[in-house]
């Protein structure tokens, strides 16, 4: 077997396919402070004041700070093990690993959210409104900061990736070349955000009009909207962590563009995603006659063409 291999983002053959992500760190490690210290704020007052309210949503707050620190840590762990031998293909999809976990604390949320908004439709309880709609206002106030924060990262990475969809069908999988682990931390205050609005609207509701109904069926909305989102994160995170084959159809193309040399067959090709905007190939290739002559540098060149964002390739020839 002759096995010709190249790697098209460094010289020395580093398997470092990490993009730049401290200043998505350092927007993220805001976002965590700004959480952290309203959660202590909501706790200790609620707390020194008997507000169940108050130590609700201080409580709350709590699961989004620890998905935030899942977040920094992803970050840190990535860019600290991006150089180490021990990884074969390196640090890359623990960025995937970090969103994968957050979308699953994300999922947990809305379903608790959904059995106490079932809870309470069945059984409604007296609700504090002024109280309620201070925190709610504070609340909200709070994930609006954050979902600034935040915003300008990640909207503008994912409009620098749709820049580079005119390759083949990429454009069908916008999701693939995200930060799965930053779009998590984004969700989870987006998620927050949404359900402060929603609360600060079943409280107007429940104190102007007596419709105390509407805090649980706003509940129930916001869950299953933080669901689909947090079910979209978990498919696109698991699709990349179980190498999952992306772009089909060019893989499919290029087979098709090797085996117009009737000596060649394809016997295997591999096309799967190492890290943020970096893809891996790996074709094997078997001659009738058994003469190459030399076309190594040729397949590879094929492959990078056809394919889309491949820093890895691997032509294995038998």
């Amino acid at each position: 077997m002759n096995t010709s291999q190249v790697n098209q983002t460094s010289t020395a053959h580093s398997h470092n396919y990490l993009s730049e992500t401290k200043g998505k760190e350092s927007k993220v490690l805001i976002v965590f402070f700004i959480t952290l210290v309203t959660m202590f704020a909501e706790i200790g007052v609620g707390t020194w004041s008997g507000s169940m309210a108050l130590l609700a949503d201080g409580w709350h707050m709590g699961t989004h700070a620890a998905a935030f620190a899942i977040t920094i840590f992803v970050y840190a762990y990535a860019r600290k093990h991006s150089h180490s031998s021990l990884f074969s293909f390196g640090t890359g999809k623990v960025n995937y690993l970090g969103g994968f976990a957050s979308a699953v604390a994300l999922l947990i949320v809305a379903l608790l959210m959904m059995v106490e908004s079932l809870h309470r439709l069945w059984s409604p309880e007296t609700i504090a409104f002024d109280e309620a709609l201070v925190v709610a206002f504070i609340g909200l106030g709070v994930n609006v900061i954050s979902v600034f924060v935040l915003h300008d990262e990640h909207h503008h990475h994912d409009d620098e990736h749709h820049e580079h969809h005119e390759h083949h069908e990429q454009s069908r999988h916008g999701h693939e070349h995200k930060d799965h682990n930053l779009s998590a931390a984004y969700f989870h205050v987006l998620a927050d955000t949404l359900t402060s609005v929603l609360a600060i609207l079943a409280l107007f509701a429940g104190r102007y009009f007596g419709w105390l109904w509407m805090d649980a069926l706003m509940g129930i909305v916001g869950a299953v909207i933080i669901s689909k989102w947090a079910l979209g994160l978990i498919k696109q995170t698991s699709t990349v962590l179980l190498d999952k084959t992306q772009a089909p159809a060019s893989v499919a193309a290029l087979k098709h563009i090797i085996e117009q040399d009737l000596d060649i067959k394809v016997e295997d090709l591999h096309l799967w995603t190492l890290s943020e905007g970096h893809n891996a190939a790996i074709v094997s290739l078997r001659s009738y006659s058994g003469h190459y002559h030399n076309k190594g540098e040729y397949y590879q060149k094929l492959v990078a063409l056809h394919l889309p964002k491949v820093s890895h390739i691997t032509i294995e020839m038998n």
